[in-house]
């Protein structure tokens, strides 16, 4: 008899399955139990009929159909459950729904969301590039525009200058058209601000346009002064005292000369006296920078506490 038609061993190949027509061996081979996609097929008219499925009833009267329609059930309420579990877990206390947290190593795709705490005040520091500390009596001050902090100069108790240097009108050394001093008064058993300030002025004028440290005259020495300003001032929380001359010198325009003092707020709270040279003339700084810095004075760490000319707090003595 004529083996129908089929997959039977190759009998020039026999690690490979061969297609016989009925007839006579054809070209398409394969190997054993080789099925789906890739499997060289036969020609549609040569392929072997479909064979029907049985269906052996089950002791319960359900088919093999039955039981898969139940494992696709089973299958669709547990995924269900996973999606409501995790719908679940991903509410937050008001019942909206939130993303899901990154792993470790993900990276975050959307922006952090706003924090509802209010901003902290800003804090003085020596970080701040508009800010200068003056760390050995606990205040930090203001920086103008157009001022810097100190560079090349001899004095460590300069807090800021204008930026940039000119030749002094006098003997040719170097000037600069603003300073701002600040130093502890020690060697003086009087505390009034009032007094001392009256004290410093003087002083404050003589070192500025009359000798400087090396004994030099810049400016050709002082001629004369008069007294522009005076009265009591709040500084950093505390009742200060301040006095303001106008100083006119043999060379060049001469200029304004400040001495304000107050007590430390640290420490044994000795007074403080803050100095402000200021050149006269178009080139010099304008008067209200004077009260500006002053205004601006504040301990360290404080960023609230504050005064300025006209504030009083009471007594200066």
């Amino acid at each position: 008899m004529t083996p129908p038609p089929g997959w039977y061993r190759d009998p020039s190949a026999p690690h490979q399955e061969r297609w016989w027509d009925g007839t006579t061996w054809t070209e398409y081979r394969r190997t054993p139990g080789a099925t789906g996609y890739g499997a060289a097929q036969p020609p549609l008219d040569q392929r072997p009929p479909r064979q029907p499925v049985s269906r052996q009833p089950r002791p319960d009267g359900g088919t093999g159909r039955g039981k898969a329609v139940a494992l696709g059930t089973a299958a669709a309420v547990l995924v269900a459950a996973v999606v409501t579990g995790f719908l679940v877990l991903g509410e937050d206390d008001d019942g909206a729904f939130g993303a899901q947290a990154p792993s470790a190593t993900g990276t975050a795709t959307g922006p952090a969301p706003a924090s509802t705490e209010p901003a902290p005040s800003p804090t003085p520091s020596a970080d701040d590039p508009a800010v200068v500390e003056d760390p050995l009596n606990g205040i930090t001050f203001p920086l103008p525009d157009g001022w810097v902090r100190p560079e090349h100069v001899a004095q460590n108790d300069v807090m800021m200058t204008t930026d940039g240097t000119y030749d002094c009108p006098a003997d040719g050394s170097v000037c600069r058209h603003g300073l701002v001093i600040s130093r502890t008064v020690t060697a003086n058993a009087e505390s009034d601000p009032k007094a001392l300030a009256q004290q410093d002025i003087e002083d404050a004028a003589d070192d500025a346009y009359d000798r400087d440290l090396i004994g030099n005259k810049p400016f050709g020495g002082i001629e004369s002064h008069e007294e522009v300003a005076s009265g009591p001032v709040a500084v950093a929380g505390r009742a200060g005292y301040y006095v303001r001359w106008r100083v006119t010198t043999a060379k060049g325009p001469g200029g304004y000369v400040q001495s304000l003092v107050f007590p430390s707020t640290v420490g044994t709270e000795s007074p403080i006296v803050v100095r402000y040279v200021f050149d006269a003339g178009a080139d010099g700084p304008p008067l209200d920078v004077m009260d500006r810095i002053t205004e601006g004075i504040r301990p360290v760490g404080d960023a609230d506490t504050g005064g300025g000319v006209g504030s009083g707090i009471g007594p200066s003595s």
